[in-house]
């Protein structure tokens, strides 16, 4: 009779307490979770650290930059040489290039495959050093030059940009430092320059190729003559300079393909269509309209 009794007034608990019981439940439970998470937030542990992002990053962008020597050659205020072995000639001395140029040691000029590759150099250890960075094109050899793996021996004007203001000469004046460079994109804008060598006739083409964009090397250079389909293979005959000689007449306009490695085997190929015209003589420059 009890546990009758019992299970019947059990039974009939109003149902408008159950609901606020059910209420109060819900406000603690919410109340405990907003506690948890202001303890997060004041817990250093858990919480975002900016500084530490901005210190990544920073490693990130370092980690990208490596050491090299560095001299320079010419006047203090000249492009090192016009008679580079790029071949580039007196165009180093005018825009795009305006001087901010650099003869590369052996693994920086690589026998001919590092002409027009483009870094950026800065230096931290002299007190004449700005630390910010510019921007050089290889366009000379430096054989002797292997102070340290890499070496760029750059015009006296690349070397004294990298000083603050009013310092270029006290930089100069160091004579040899150690740099940090980076490899980066070429952007000369939308064409390529193609200056036919002194040297070619009607029998023999060869041509100076400037002024290409990205940042992979130049490493096969194919040319169409008029009224053909066929796509003749030139070789690198100095520096930048690629020559055709088949023995035979050659047959104007030309047109020219042209392929950049970019390394782990990814190549890009474009094709300057008749970039030679019918009428071309040697020490001509011709562009394309065309850029990687």
């Amino acid at each position: 009779m009890c546990r009758g009794r019992m299970h019947q007034q059990t039974r009939f608990i109003p149902s408008s307490l159950l609901v606020f019981a059910n209420s109060i439940m819900r406000v603690l439970s919410y109340m405990s979770f907003v506690v948890a998470c202001y303890s997060l937030l004041l817990n250093h542990c858990h919480c975002l650290n900016l500084e530490l992002l901005n210190v990544s990053k920073i490693k990130n962008e370092d980690a990208q930059w490596q050491n090299a020597a560095a001299t320079w050659y010419g006047p203090p205020n000249g492009g090192g040489t016009d008679g580079g072995a790029c071949g580039y000639g007196a165009a180093v001395e005018n825009p795009p290039l305006s001087k901010m140029i650099s003869a590369g040691g052996p693994s920086l000029f690589r026998g001919g495959r590092g002409c027009g590759a483009c870094y950026e150099v800065k230096c931290r250890e002299n007190g004449a050093c700005s630390g910010n960075p510019v921007r050089v094109m290889i366009s000379d050899e430096c054989p002797g030059c292997n102070l340290q793996s890499l070496h760029f021996d750059l015009s006296g004007t690349a070397f004294g940009s990298m000083a603050t203001p009013n310092n270029a000469d006290n930089l100069r004046n160091a004579g040899q430092i150690t740099i940090q460079y980076t490899r980066v994109a070429c952007s000369f804008g939308k064409s390529m320059a193609f200056a036919i060598d002194g040297g070619s006739n009607p029998y023999y083409f060869a041509t100076e190729i400037e002024y290409e964009n990205g940042n992979g090397d130049l490493v096969d250079i194919e040319l169409k003559q008029a009224n053909s389909n066929t796509w003749l293979p030139m070789f690198r005959s100095q520096g930048s300079r690629w020559a055709l000689n088949v023995g035979k007449l050659l047959q104007a306009p030309f047109s020219i393909k042209l392929t950049e490695d970019y390394g782990n085997n990814r190549n890009k190929t474009i094709v300057a269509d008749t970039v030679i015209p019918y009428d071309w003589k040697p020490g001509q420059v011709y562009r394309s309209l065309i850029n990687f």
